[in-house]
């Protein structure tokens, strides 16, 4: 047994960088033993949370981006005919005439195959824009305007869709308004109430003549119906909205509609404004949200438009502020009524220009006047 001596001697020259404690009676390796690790300094932890964040972002980044090219990519195939959502990324010039890119805007009712005349076009905007003043106008078309339907004869112009297709009615529309096409959007009604509900709603502001607003009893419940809005902002829902763009206050008990389908391409001009104003390219970070819309888009809308396209024109068409986006129709174009009453040969009651029959020098006029603003 080791003296007091002996063990003074033993730990005589021994450092704390060289000392190893052994176990007693457990036969363990001083490997076994823990070990205590450093502590971090303060930069050393705010750089480890640093590194931490910023690597969950780019982790929702990366899952959102995957989302939403799946998305967009599928909305693409269906309505540009092209999944290849990249070559919307390289710069496009937009094909226009004059400074201005005309838009040829056509609703129909495919989506309800019950529905009487589902290929008619009920609903025909022209919207020009300019490229360069940031203005532009929508133009109402009204669909009993009787018009000379090549190779057809003379007929309303809501039937040259149903005669000859997309490419019949742009004939139509340029020859007459001496306005050239550059692109189409054909759209089933179907498309206005998914857009609306993919921007979470929309505000249009209901200026009613009568007091009371607006009413439509002929919206069947199943519809959302009757229609029934106050004057004054009003938030829709897709439905509504959708309704809003129907209605002409047919019934005797309707109200607010002194003009009927005028009224009615009035609101879906109003409707269409209103989805441009809420329109923002901040929707491609919210997939919950652009999920809908670009199934909505996808769905419901057939265009010219190529992929790489879409992106400078949605542009061009968000720089227009609404208060220079003009709301305009044939019978109050700049304080004037370019439209007549007329019967045709069948006994139906339809629109021709005020100046005669196939006579549209004076719209055209008004149109070019229109286009140097």
């Amino acid at each position: 047994m080791a003296d007091k001596k002996d063990i003074h001697k033993f730990e005589t020259g021994r450092t704390m960088a060289t000392y190893r404690p052994e176990s007693v009676g457990s036969g363990a390796k001083a490997a076994d033993q823990p070990v205590i690790k450093p502590r971090l300094t303060r930069r050393q932890v705010i750089k480890r949370s640093l590194l931490g964040l910023v690597l969950a972002l780019l982790a929702v980044i990366i899952f959102i981006g995957g989302w939403d090219t799946i998305n967009i990519s599928r909305a693409a195939q269906k309505t540009f005919g092209s999944g290849n959502i990249f070559s919307a990324l390289t710069p496009t010039t937009l094909k226009s005439s004059s400074g201005r890119v005309n838009v040829l805007l056509v609703g129909y009712s495919a989506d309800d195959p019950g529905h009487s005349g589902a290929n008619l076009t009920d609903s025909i905007i022209l919207l020009s824009l300019s490229t360069t003043k940031h203005t532009g106008y929508m133009l109402s078309v009204p669909r009993d305007l009787y018009v000379d339907i090549p190779g057809f004869g003379h007929a309303k112009i809501n039937e040259a869709y149903q005669d000859g297709g997309m490419n019949l009615l742009e004939q139509v529309v340029a020859n007459d308004f001496n306005t050239p096409i550059n692109y189409y959007a054909l759209f089933d009604y179907a498309a206005v109430r998914g857009i609306v509900n993919g921007l979470d709603g929309i505000v249009v502001n209901i200026q009613s003549p009568d007091p009371r607003g607006l009413y439509d009893p002929n919206i069947s419940p199943v519809d959302g119906g009757p229609l029934k809005l106050a004057n004054g902002p009003q938030t829709l829902d897709g439905q509504t909205a959708l309704n809003l763009t129907r209605a002409r206050g047919d019934s005797p008990e309707s109200y607010g509609f002194p003009q009927a389908d005028f009224d009615r391409t009035q609101h879906q001009r109003q409707v269409l404004a209103a989805i441009q104003q809420k329109l923002s390219w901040t929707l491609v970070l919210n997939p919950l949200k652009n999920g809908k819309l670009f199934s909505a888009v996808g769905t419901n809308i057939k265009t010219d438009v190529n992929v790489s396209e879409a992106r400078p024109l949605l542009s061009l068409f968000r720089s227009v502020p609404s208060s220079s986006l003009q709301s305009l129709n044939l019978r109050a174009l700049g304080s004037k009524n370019y439209l007549a009453s007329y019967t045709t040969y069948n006994g139906e009651s339809a629109l021709i220009p005020a100046a005669g029959l196939d006579d549209f020098s004076q719209i055209d006029t008004a149109l070019a006047s229109l286009s140097q603003n």
